[in-house]
């Protein structure tokens, strides 16, 4: 019986956990020779209503930039755009489908070397954040060449010297762009994330045993 409690609880942390994770930054690139992007990614196991969410960079400011209905419910594990060149132009030099959303251009928050990204929700409270500076070792230098950000990583506020560029044909996919820059923007290849249907199917059939073993008890 014990044991059973045990292996429930651990199971219901590690679900909580991985749907407390929503949406994260998962991938960023600054100053490229066609754009700069930051890629938001649906890490939950469930649709996320992004609408009037907000962007700021080191301004840390709610509403500097609102999303409005952009990106409107982004599903479990699906991964949107923010750009600084209108959202088709940036399509094509990516060679992406109108299904990805793209939000641009962005004129009024451009990243720099040293900066930093908020996300906020449509209420203004923080979801996340990621500070970076290359020259004091605050992750690498995401000029023309994008980062993705471990799922191991996803969540920390600073970036870390040990996260890689993007090269053609990286472990997360990467190519170049017809403007010549380097990343793999629209999907995030660092994590799988769980499904609503098999989460269920977990619990259900933690809640039979559990049953089961109450039952042969009494």
């Amino acid at each position: 019986m014990k044991r059973v409690l045990v292996v429930l609880s651990i199971l219901l942390g590690l679900a909580v956990s991985a749907n407390a994770q929503g949406i994260q930054i998962t991938e960023w690139m600054y100053s490229g020779t066609g754009c700069e992007f930051v890629e938001f990614t649906n890490m939950s196991a469930f649709a996320i209503d992004m609408t009037d969410w907000s962007y700021s960079d080191s301004d840390a400011a709610p509403f500097d930039l609102v999303f409005g209905s952009v990106f409107g419910v982004v599903n479990a594990g699906e991964s949107v755009i923010l750009t600084d060149i209108n959202a088709d132009t940036f399509r094509t030099q990516w060679g992406l489908g109108a299904s990805v959303k793209v939000y641009g251009p962005n004129s009024n928050s451009n990243l720099g070397r040293s900066d930093a990204i908020n996300l906020y929700d449509a209420y203004g409270s923080l979801v996340d954040s990621l500070v970076y500076d290359d020259s004091t070792g605050k992750g690498p230098r995401t000029q023309g060449k994008s980062c993705t950000i471990p799922s191991s990583n996803l969540g920390l506020t600073t970036a870390s010297s040990s996260w890689t560029l993007a090269s053609a044909g990286d472990v997360y996919g990467s190519w170049a762009s017809t403007a010549g820059d380097l990343g793999n923007p629209g999907t995030y290849y660092g994590a799988t994330v769980p499904e609503p249907a098999g989460m269920l199917a977990i619990f259900t059939g933690l809640t039979g045993i559990f049953g089961f073993t109450v039952r042969r008890r009494k």
